[in-house]
């Protein structure tokens, strides 16, 4: 797909701010409200879904709330704000001395305490599926691991007064987990750089008709080798496709590396590094198909749909296996392709040659993600979760 004018850009995590700028931005005067978010350490998974976001979408309003976030390394400073904060949210943080003593101190000042979590990472009665799931080597240690932290967040959930999650599904099991918790619905969505950007990858492509150089792109963008098993969904059929579909490329994104079938193909296979997250939506945008093939069991149910969204919203159509999210993000036809397990070769053969309705279909995909997955949209259902 061609993206004329779109070059990579420089990156810069927009989460640099130093802690005494955080707590600034924290105690701003005319603030009603303040709420605080509390994370083991930043990084580019759920820190930026469930953090860095989320307080980008609270700072963008009024000024009557004011955000921020604070480090494990940083909580004696945090302990020292609560008596101004109303909120404190602990998003998937393992338990220790340091959480119950933050919690407790919370609780004295009269803030409010809430679990984040976007995946089933809680209950311990999980743990054999998470592991055959992610593909983890079943020795002592990596039970040891996997026991201890998934029962520390689950002990940290325990601790606070409601919790927030990423779709209905996960909310049952961290009910059931919890029986008298009170969870309350956020779903992942896209932030202000991943929209700009996006958008221009979107006019792009767009201005241009669609067009491509007669390559067709079908992308499996994953960011941990823990996604071996989802990807092996689809290995088979795209190595069929490859051998009898000469325009067809394959774009890997990540640690993922080609299956046994795949590598007879290692010419027609573009393989990139671990990308930021504004990058990435480059190399999304410049792909035709998004493939987010997944496994169907409780974990995968779980998960949020923000494969679907980030494709989406630069005008790329995404065919996903019809978990709990994607079936409810995805109309089959219509902004994206819903495919049973046993029928990816068929399914994408199918789109490929359905190109006359890619135009119509991509810009489907882009207005519906425009209208459902920005901080704009969701700040009063984010207001609502927390107040």
């Amino acid at each position: 797909m061609f993206l004329d004018g779109v070059a990579p850009v420089a990156y810069t995590a927009p989460w640099n701010q130093t802690v005494g700028e955080r707590i600034v931005a924290l105690s701003r005067r005319g603030a009603q409200r303040r709420v605080a978010y509390f994370y083991e350490a930043p990084d580019t998974s759920t820190f930026r879904y469930r953090v860095f976001n989320m307080i980008e979408a609270l700072n963008a309003g009024d000024d009557a709330i004011a955000a921020s976030w604070f480090a494990e390394a940083e909580v004696d400073r945090l302990i020292t704000l609560l008596p101004i904060v109303d909120v404190l949210v602990i998003c998937r943080v393992r338990y220790s001395h340091l959480v119950n003593h933050l919690v407790s101190r919370a609780r004295s000042v009269g803030c409010v305490t809430i679990f984040d979590c976007d995946d089933l990472v809680f209950d311990t009665d999980y743990t054999h599926l998470i592991l055959y799931t992610l593909d983890q080597k079943l020795h002592g240690s990596a039970w040891d691991h996997w026991y201890a932290s998934i029962g520390r967040i689950g002990a940290t959930a325990k601790l606070c007064d409601r919790a927030i999650v990423t779709n209905a599904y996960l909310a049952e099991k961290l009910r059931a987990y919890i029986p008298s918790c009170d969870v309350r619905i956020v779903p992942n969505f896209l932030n202000e750089q991943q929209l700009a950007l996006s958008s221009r990858i979107h006019a792009a492509k767009r201005d241009g008709g669609y067009r491509s150089n007669n390559q067709i792109h079908l992308g499996y963008f994953s960011g941990t080798p823990t996604h071996n098993k989802d990807f092996g969904v689809v290995a088979d059929a795209l190595a069929k496709l490859l051998a009898r579909d000469s325009r067809l490329k394959l774009r890997l994104v990540g640690f993922m590396q080609p299956t046994e079938a795949l590598r007879r193909y290692s010419h027609r296979i573009e393989q990139f590094e671990l990308q930021d997250f504004l990058n990435l939506q480059i190399l999304i945008g410049g792909t035709e198909f998004n493939l987010i093939p997944l496994q169907d069991n409780p974990f995968t149910n779980c998960k949020s749909e923000l494969k679907y969204f980030e494709a989406a919203i630069t005008g790329t159509i995404s065919l996903a296996s019809p978990t709990y999210v994607y079936r409810a993000a995805i109309q089959d036809g219509e902004n994206g392709y819903l495919v049973n397990n046993t029928d990816w070769e068929q399914c994408i053969a199918e789109a490929v040659e359905s190109r006359d309705r890619y135009y119509e279909m991509a810009e489907a995909s882009v207005r519906h993600v425009s209208a459902r997955y920005t901080g704009k949209i969701l700040r009063d259902t984010i207001c609502n979760a927390l107040f």
